[in-house]
């Protein structure tokens, strides 16, 4: 298609694409996108990201390669309320001017907030409304604390949540757990869009189970010195003492098992819970790693964890962590309460699914998973599940599928 024939797209996202959430799940998908829609991109970046000038700069080449604008906005997070305010003043007066300019066809909210933000700007002209959500967003904001449930703010947002998933031409959610909830609950509206669901992807070339030299892991898990794993932040949603409970159970059945933790900016959040648990760190490997390090550091598991409070606002929550793991073929150790994860990990029979994370619940799941690692296919079958589930390419050939419906009229 010649560059002229492009259609205008205004995409905005709360993350910044500088940090690796935001490459991973906005960047890969429009660079694929962009070969037939000419898109804004809106991102709000924390100022310690946009100080980095190679990091900046990096980002510009490979989104001005792929022919897509990059209105980089700075994030500002205090005063709370005020702050947000500031964003969203600041980001709908360019949405509009955008929408009118470039008589954008789609405006593209990836999150409740952004939504608000472009929803003036679909006043102005005759653009489609895409409401792509992370989660349920308000509930997210009650479940961590910091507004309280049912006040003036919890009402305020309530009816800008209702009000954008009422007003969409199309949502996009990451689990088919959420779509009965969005349909027929009224603490969400009771959309009548359309609602595709899409999983948080990941570049499967990258997260793959290609052997590299670290790679320390024994076939099938059968060797003694067995490595736990886990990938990420740390914080309101994951449960670090019930991960290390799970851990402590390994190590009373496998006692030269090991823990390899990946996170940068909560070590001594991690440190202190070994403390805590009465585990020797010795037995514990503490690291950070780039997007690029991360797979061959998921590699050198036998198992990866994924517990994650079941809070009703997980329902709609899909970790990305989970489609990294399985690409690399690491069989997962997940609960109940958090998006399809759950049935996944049954129907594809890639790891250990608890239904609650009680002291019995966990000793039986050690026990569950060293039987299923002892099963030299549990990799292939990893892999499989995330190829079948959290292919790149497939989400975004879905976004394409929505952006083409909203635009040539022809429904999904």
């Amino acid at each position: 298609m010649d560059g002229n024939q492009k259609i205008p797209v205004i995409y905005m996202c709360y993350d910044g694409v500088l940090e690796p959430l935001g490459e991973s799940q906005v960047v890969a998908y429009l660079e694929i996108l962009a070969d037939e829609y000419s898109i804004h991109l809106i991102s709000f970046e924390k100022p310690a990201d946009a100080a980095r000038k190679e990091l900046v700069a990096r980002m510009s080449r490979r989104l001005e390669t792929a022919g897509i604008i990059w209105h980089r906005r700075r994030y500002h997070k205090r005063p709370r309320i005020l702050s947000t305010l500031w964003d969203m003043g600041g980001a709908i007066l360019l949405a509009i001017w955008l929408a009118v300019r470039h008589r954008a066809r789609v405006l593209h909210s990836r999150s409740v907030l952004c939504a608000a933000m472009l929803y003036p700007a679909r006043l102005f002209g005759r653009a489609r409304f895409v409401v792509d959500i992370r989660g349920f967003w308000v509930d997210e904001r009650v479940d961590a604390g910091l507004i309280p449930n049912g006040g003036i703010i919890f009402r305020v947002l309530k009816r800008i949540e209702k009000t954008m998933l009422r007003n969409a031409d199309h949502i996009v959610t990451l689990t088919h757990a959420s779509v009965p909830y969005l349909r027929d609950d009224d603490r969400l509206g009771r959309t009548h869009a359309p609602i595709s669901v899409i999983p948080t992807c990941a570049d499967l070339d990258l997260f793959s189970p290609e052997e590299t030299s670290c790679d320390t892991r024994s076939p099938g898990g059968s060797a003694t010195a067995l490595t736990l794993g886990y990938v990420g932040q740390l914080g309101t949603w994951y449960m670090l003492e019930e991960m290390l409970a799970f851990f402590a159970a390994i190590r009373r059945l496998r006692p030269a098992a090991r823990l390899l933790v990946i996170n940068k900016n909560q070590q001594d959040e991690v440190r202190a819970g070994l403390e805590r648990a009465g585990i020797d760190p010795a037995v514990v490997e503490i690291r950070g790693a780039t997007r690029d390090e991360m797979p061959e550091q998921i590699r050198r598991m036998d198992a990866g964890l994924a517990l994650i409070r079941p809070y009703f606002s997980k329902i709609a929550s899909a970790p990305t962590k989970l489609a990294e793991y399985l690409g690399c073929g690491v069989p997962v150790v997940g609960n109940a309460g958090c998006g399809d994860m759950v049935r996944i990990i049954e129907d594809d029979g890639v790891g250990v699914a608890m239904a609650d994370t009680r002291a019995d619940t966990i000793e039986a799941a050690a026990i569950a998973l060293l039987d299923r690692l002892e099963d030299p296919a549990i990799g292939a079958r990893c892999t499989a599940s995330a190829r079948r589930h959290f292919l790149l390419t497939d989400g975004a050939a879905r976004y394409r599928d929505i952006y083409r419906s909203l635009t040539t009229g022809c429904p999904l």
